[in-house]
């Protein structure tokens, strides 16, 4: 479904996944594994060929955001990126897993390693949406990152926000490494100026952004 124009999201498995349609293609996130399918299907119906994907953006590391990746990138040579953070957590060992025994190293442990990803990190800039910027947003995973389009005011959060029960939320108290760093992370987010957020799991938020961000702040004890 095309969210505004140029922006599409494509519901996959385990979560949403966004497509941006320019001359190239770029996709933020992948999906479980099996998500390909999906993803292939949807630029089909836009009579574009997997060809013109050329980027693949991981906005973190657990496996319903990066598990459809390897498929995705064997159709389309698309490149992939992630903040290297989640690159190396993903090759974390059992002894370090033993060692801080928490639900984050243990996903990490159990998910596929990406090969090679390309760094991105704070401050860098991507070409779709007249510049795309990575802003790093640690809490829910070291590495999480949230992308920011600031001529067209749109916020891809990942999983740094939930849309839960007709509000904004925090992320997943379970599966985040450190709520104090993503408070902090939230706080950065809500001084951009944002008209829409696109998230990892939920429809879009299109109205009453900005105060939707300080009033989760100020509940956020």
């Amino acid at each position: 479904m095309e969210i505004v124009p140029g922006v599409h999201d494509i519901r996959v498995i385990g979560a949403t996944v966004h497509l941006l349609v320019e001359d190239e293609l770029t996709l933020i996130d992948a999906g479980r594994r099996g998500s390909g399918t999906h993803v292939a299907r949807y630029i089909e119906t836009l009579g574009r060929p997997m060809s013109d994907l050329t980027r693949i953006v991981c906005t973190h590391g657990h496996p319903d955001h990066i598990g459809g990746v390897a498929e995705i990138v064997a159709a389309s040579g698309a490149t992939v990126h992630m903040h290297p953070a989640d690159a190396e957590r993903l090759r974390i060992g059992v002894r370090d897993v033993l060692a801080r025994p928490s639900p984050g190293p243990l996903i990490a442990l159990l998910t596929r390693p990406l090969s090679d990803p390309q760094p991105i990190g704070e401050g860098d800039v991507l070409p779709p949406l007249g510049g795309l910027r990575v802003i790093h947003t640690p809490g829910h995973t070291p590495g999480s990152v949230c992308l920011y389009a600031p001529a067209r005011r749109i916020l891809f959060s990942g999983d740094a926000l939930q849309f839960r029960r007709g509000r904004l939320s925090r992320p997943h108290l379970i599966f985040s490494d450190d709520m104090a760093e993503a408070r902090r992370s939230v706080a950065r987010l809500a001084a951009l100026e944002v008209d829409v957020i696109c998230f990892g799991h939920y429809a879009p938020l299109r109205s009453g952004v900005g105060g939707a961000l300080h009033e989760l702040l100020e509940s956020w004890a």
